[in-house]
């Protein structure tokens, strides 16, 4: 019974602990992508059977080598697909779960205040980058491994057992695979340790951990390599020398624990210090660290606790401290998602204070009171956690928040310079943003290709925006997308599709993968006298890429339709584009041009045309052919609408003026009509022989 009730105790403070941490982030869960979210949700590794292998036997495959994490996503994918919705619910419930781990750990330790410890880290706004931000569910996912992974550590502590050692291993190893900054977890247990037996015992304590320590080391190793040479994280930008380090890490402790004591003023990103070792001012932060670190260890004689919170604090900070390369110090030497774990070492000491505090104010029998004042502080860390959240509700607030609290962010200017490029109306903004993060960064790439981007979509500064493609270039050489659009830019002008290939060539070389390049290289080569083996060959490798883009069907097909003997291979490339997407009117033109041409297809070509124009009514060239097919089929009224129609969404077409001139000749009473359209037809284009046409006409009809 007593057992039962437990349960029952624990599972309502879990779903008291989940809902409040829910009503906290809400305006989160609202929230789309952010920055690199689309990594996590549309790569196409994410998305297929064979992506699946490649996630852990393919280093490159993702981002970061934390396969655990990316099979995450890929289940995640396969239950609500694109909806962020579910993302952000799952992180939510992970960091819940963390956060009901963290109870029962310190209930295991026989800590007071354990549930406000579990609210305190559930509602504190420190937490949010960490959990309102899709891409970082590897720290709420990798939280949890890590605590399940010290909760089973516990108990192997209690009772020796193998199974339990195992088990607590195997925990560990699915957190490293989350993410490498739990490798410092075997460290923290041995503080944990500590602080219980006042010593560590070599046998008892460190021999069982040293498997782990390997493990960590080795991850570490390997992440820290991944970071330099397939993140990024080298170059002038992280080259500090070992002073400069020390006094970057005395400040990051300083900085993590101000923001998490005093919450005020967080930012997605914080202002980039810089580091003078002749500055006698900056040797004050690792002076203030060495100081309290002092002052803990003189006090452990008597109260070990606050010790063993600085030394965890400052032990799992240690990967992001400065010693070790990161990619985000490209941006900000701080992030509030690098203290997610870390923070425990001074929420749980806080909240043990506070329990014992409440315990002398209010020694009464009743909890009422004490329950009345931890409800309080979570309240208010609850509301913290709200406003915060409202920042990462799309990521233009998450940007312009940015910016109105450190306009220096080089990086929140440059992405919301790239999300006004895709927004009808934001090219003026979009590339006031690119040139002012390019006035605070001379040499970001990516402001560069975004604002040659910007360029490039007005037709007469097209030169500009080869200009800052390879600005872009010179920058950084193996920067695939801006030789990409280097290459879309060249294609554009006549005469220079060879150099347009060039690009093309170089990115793919970059990223052999990459979709969208085979396309505009296939297109490119289709155009080239005795190219289009080649443009065939690359679609067929966007196909390999993507079986399911029609587009590539589409344009396979109509390669395949300009060689001999290949029309049934066309006609057939045409219909699996139409197969993938019913309603791909050029699809549907496509075949009807095909079609048009065969003996006896007219009928089957009239239905594609009418197909493409059902799918877009706009489509003028649809209209034109299957008005030239219903003249054919002498089904010359509905010809004539369709080649109205065509004028009506382009008054511009010669053609279409000939055309319809042609038919109202043949219509009694409509010649006034017809000549109208002969002679639009001739003030756009001049043609004698029509002229010649038009003159007989009008003798005739005087």
């Amino acid at each position: 019974m007593e057992k039962r009730l437990g349960a029952v105790r624990a599972i309502g403070t879990w779903a008291l602990l989940f809902f409040a941490t829910l009503i906290a982030y809400l305006p989160a869960l609202r929230g789309g992508l952010l920055w690199d979210d689309d990594h996590h949700i549309t790569t196409p590794d994410l998305q297929s059977l064979h992506g699946l292998w490649r996630i852990w036997f393919d280093p490159g495959a993702t981002q970061q080598y934390y396969p655990l994490l990316h099979s995450a996503f890929w289940i995640e994918h396969r239950i609500w697909g694109d909806s962020v919705l579910g993302y952000h619910l799952a992180n939510v419930l992970l960091h819940a779960t963390a956060a009901f781990l963290l109870i029962a750990i310190l209930r295991r330790l026989s800590l007071p205040g354990a549930w406000l410890a579990g609210f305190m880290f559930a509602l504190h706004p420190i937490c949010v980058e960490a959990v309102a931000w899709i891409s970082e569910q590897k720290s709420t996912l990798s939280g949890v491994l890590y605590l399940c992974s010290a909760l089973a550590w516990l108990h192997f502590d209690q009772t020796r057992s193998k199974r339990k050692y195992f088990l607590a291993t195997g925990l560990f190893v699915l957190a490293l695979l989350s993410k490498t900054v739990t490798a410092t977890l075997p460290a923290a247990l041995l503080v944990v340790l500590w602080w219980k037996r006042g010593r560590v015992d070599w046998r008892r304590d460190a021999r069982p951990l040293l498997p782990w320590l390997a493990l960590g080391a080795c991850a570490g190793i390997f992440t820290a390599w991944m970071e330099r040479t397939s993140i990024g994280a080298q170059g002038p930008d992280f080259a500090l020398t070992l002073a400069a380090r020390f006094l970057l890490a005395g400040r990051a402790i300083c900085f993590y624990a101000g923001k998490l004591l005093w919450p005020a003023g967080l930012m997605f990103t914080y202002p980039r210090w810089t580091f003078d070792t002749r500055e006698w001012w900056q040797y004050g932060f690792p002076a203030l660290v060495v100081a309290v670190a002092i002052a803990l260890a003189l006090a452990a004689r008597r109260h070990r606790g606050p010790l063993a919170g600085f030394l965890f604090f400052a032990g799992t900070l240690f990967p992001v401290l400065g010693f070790l390369n990161v990619y985000p110090f490209l941006f900000s030497f701080v992030a509030d998602h690098f203290q997610y774990l870390a923070c425990l070492g001074i929420i749980v000491p806080a909240a043990c204070g506070l329990a014992m505090a409440a315990r002398r104010v209010w020694p009464g029998p009743s909890p009422l009171p004490r329950i009345c004042a931890a409800a309080a502080l979570s309240a208010v860390l609850g509301v913290l956690t709200w406003r915060q959240s409202v920042m990462y509700r799309d990521a233009e607030t998450l940007y312009r928040t940015t910016l109105a609290r450190n306009p220096a962010s080089w990086m929140a200017r440059q992405n919301l310079c790239a999300m006004l490029l895709r927004r009808p109306g934001g090219l003026a903004e979009a590339i006031a943003q690119c040139e002012a993060a390019l006035r605070i960064r001379p040499d970001y790439a990516e402001a560069h290709n975004n604002l040659g981007s910007a360029w490039a979509q007005m037709p007469d500064r097209l030169a500009d925006a080869i200009a800052e493609f390879r600005a872009a270039l010179a920058a950084k050489p193996e920067f695939a997308e801006a030789h990409f659009n280097l290459a879309n830019a060249l294609a554009r002008i006549p005469g220079r599709q060879l150099e347009a290939i060039a690009q093309y060539g170089a990115a793919l070389r970059i990223r052999p993968a990459y979709l969208e390049a085979h396309m505009n290289l296939g297109t490119v080569l289709s155009r080239m006298p005795g190219r289009m083996e080649d443009a065939i060959a690359e679609y067929r490798e966007a196909l390999r890429l993507d079986p399911n883009l029609a587009e590539a069907h589409n344009n396979l097909g109509s390669a395949l339709a300009q060689l001999p003997g290949r029309l049934a291979d066309a006609i057939a490339e045409y219909r699996a584009a139409l197969e993938i997407d019913p309603q791909y009117a050029k699809a549907h033109n496509n075949l009807g041009s095909l079609l048009a041409e065969m003996p006896g297809r007219l009928p089957d070509a009239i239905g594609e045309y009418q197909a493409a124009v059902r799918a877009n009514p706009a489509y003028a060239d649809a209209h034109y052919n299957l008005g030239v097919a219903l003249a054919k089929a002498g089904r010359t009224p509905e010809a004539i609408g369709e080649f109205e129609t065509v004028l009506r969404l382009e008054p511009n077409s010669a053609k279409a003026h000939y055309n319809l001139g042609v038919l109202l000749s043949r219509t009694a009473g409509r010649l006034p009509e017809a000549l109208a359209h002969f002679d639009a037809a001739l003030r756009i284009s001049p043609d004698p022989e029509l002229r010649r046409m038009v003159d007989r006409l009008r003798a005739a009809q005087r």
